[in-house]
């Protein structure tokens, strides 16, 4: 095992005298040291409670017949990091994760992991880090948020994103925007709907570093705490069976996650993730791919935003597993992986049940034949852009307009709020990519602001930055290449006919190619100054959006 070269020997005496200073004793050194990767702190909703979630891991690997060790990870609350500077520093957080868990496992020689996440950059950032360090690992989050409750409807962190927006354009009143933000957020953990650190969550479900219900059990349920026991108590069966990270993490099983990811209509930032993962496993990832998967799998969820189901309701369905069971039915996933159960993904969904199809449609009803993520291609985004096509209205499927050029998230804002946008619009945020913004900052603020203004139907929305998995209505992100490097965005003037077509994967700026060579040449993109710290780091070293927005790029 790891821990015999820190803790066998009379040449590792020293390290065991640090051992002693712990209060670890020789019967807890005999046995497997399984590093508890905890995600806690007490400003982030989705993770207030892991303390006692890892408490709970603690015991469950102490049963086990483990040694616990429990070290931080950080973790970013992208709402109320939304909006502002601050948003700057959640996706950068990713890398952050990645870097410091591998640091801690390699000074420290554990010899299995339990990862304990719950949000956006969280759980992707500590999945990159478990493909890196190939150790026996398994996943616990902290679970989703129960759905907020305003005059009888459930809510989500959207809908209050939207309140704001229906204040702005005088729809309601002071009264109900303070009901809306005594009510929407109802209990701890991830935001209620399908949005980025739900998706994640899930898909590590489906990936088979999780076990059934990691990705829905609710975070204030008490099944939340058992769920926890068990995977403390598996993770010691791993070490045993030597069953490691990249074992359960192959091809198959991240294109396993990319359909689920169609099916069930996750954020398009699993369009960042999914290949930042990808590339820890040495796995091919593409926005080709993920259109070639998205053409053959059936969206079978409509969870918030794209529509009026949330996570405990996907839980009281089936959860991820009767997801997969409906995808089995059509042979479109790979039954035979290997997951963190020690049995395959088919054997895991044998037993799953869709109790509620107007949850989770059968395979032949589904909301649409085609997944719940598109990729568009054409001259503003020669290497690809990502749209949530499944909460695009169909009216917006295709659509023509003038864009609305802004350089920065504020200046859209700015004028969405002062009712400056028409039906019809094309709204052009950039200079918000991973190098330009830098960061690449989601844009609840202003998409949300759009569709409570009722304008969703009619203004689509594109940045070269990203949006929250929140966000419903035509918004189209990560156009790359981005501003900042040149990319076609950077030469759009205010005006320009925009032509989107979800359907046909397409998305062209009607001006002639002599025209856009004219304009390379005569203008040069913006430069931001004043860049200092970590994000002057980043900037420097940050692939493009289509290839996961990665430090650790490998070649």
């Amino acid at each position: 095992m790891v821990r015999d070269r820190i803790v066998e020997g009379f040449e590792n005496a020293p390290h065991r005298s640090l051992y002693n200073a712990l209060g670890l004793t020789k019967e807890e050194l005999r046995r497997p040291i399984i590093g508890i990767v905890n995600s806690y702190n007490e400003i982030v909703p989705g993770h207030m409670n892991l303390d006692k979630i890892t408490e709970a891991v603690k015991l469950g690997v102490a049963m086990g017949g483990g040694t616990p060790v429990v070290f931080p990870a950080i973790a970013v609350c992208d709402g109320i990091a939304m909006g502002h500077v601050g948003m700057k520093y959640s996706l950068v957080t990713r890398d952050l994760i990645a870097d410091s868990t591998e640091a801690m496992v390699m000074a420290h020689g554990f010899d299995g992991l339990v990862m304990i996440p719950n949000c956006d950059k969280n759980v992707p950032g500590l999945l990159m880090a478990a493909a890196r360090l190939n150790l026996p690992t398994i996943f616990v989050s902290g679970g989703p948020m129960l759905a907020g409750r305003v005059g009888g409807r459930k809510t989500s962190l959207s809908s209050m994103f939207e309140a704001v927006g229906a204040y702005s354009a005088g729809k309601i009143d002071d009264e109900k925007l303070r009901e809306f933000e005594e009510k929407t957020c109802p209990s701890c953990g991830s935001c209620s709907g399908m949005y980025t650190a739900n998706s994640m969550n899930c898909l590590t479900e489906v990936m088979g570093m999780g076990l059934a219900g990691n990705g829905t059990i609710p975070a204030a349920y008490s099944a939340r705490i058992a769920l926890a026991k068990r995977a403390g108590m598996q993770v010691m069966e791993l070490v045993r069976k030597n069953i490691r990270a990249r074992d359960v993490m192959t091809k198959d099983a991240i294109y396993n996650a990319l359909t689920a990811d169609m099916a069930l209509g996750c954020s398009t930032n699993s369009m960042l993730h999914l290949p930042a993962i990808a590339n820890e496993c040495d796995v091919e990832f593409s926005l080709d791919i993920a259109n070639e998967i998205s053409e053959r799998t059936p969206n079978l969820c409509h969870l918030a935003p794209a529509g009026p189901t949330y996570m405990e309701d996907l839980n009281e369905a089936g959860g991820v597993y009767a997801v997969l069971k409906e995808l089995a039915k059509k042979g479109l996933i790979n039954t035979d992986v290997m997951t963190c159960t020690g049995k395959t993904l088919g054997e895991n969904i044998a037993s799953a049940v869709n109790r509620d199809t107007g949850v989770i449609r059968d395979i032949e009803n589904p909301y649409s034949p085609t997944g719940g993520i598109a990729a568009l291609f054409g001259n503003l985004a020669p290497n690809g852009c990502v749209v949530k096509r499944s909460a695009v209205a169909p009216e917006m499927l295709k659509h023509t307009g003038p864009a609305r050029v802004f350089n920065s998230e504020e200046e859209a804002i700015r004028e969405i709020y002062k009712g400056g946008i028409r039906p019809g619009d094309v709204v052009v945020i950039r200079y918000e990519g991973p190098a330009g913004g830098p960061g690449m900052r989601e844009m609840l603020s202003p998409t949300s602001a759009i569709a409570g203004a009722g304008l969703d139907k009619e203004v689509a929305l594109i940045t070269d930055g990203r949006f929250s998995g929140a966000t419903r209505g035509a918004a189209i992100g990560h156009i790359s290449p981005e501003a900042a490097s040149g990319g076609t965005i950077a030469y759009v003037h205010e005006g320009d006919l925009i032509s989107i077509d979800i359907p046909a994967h397409k998305i062209e700026l009607l001006v002639s190619d002599e025209e856009l060579a004219l304009r390379r040449a005569q203008e040069k993109p913006l430069e931001k100054k004043n860049i200092t710290g970590y994000l002057r780091r980043y900037a420097k070293m940050v692939s493009s959006a289509d290839k996961g927005a990665i430090i650790n790029i490998k070649e």
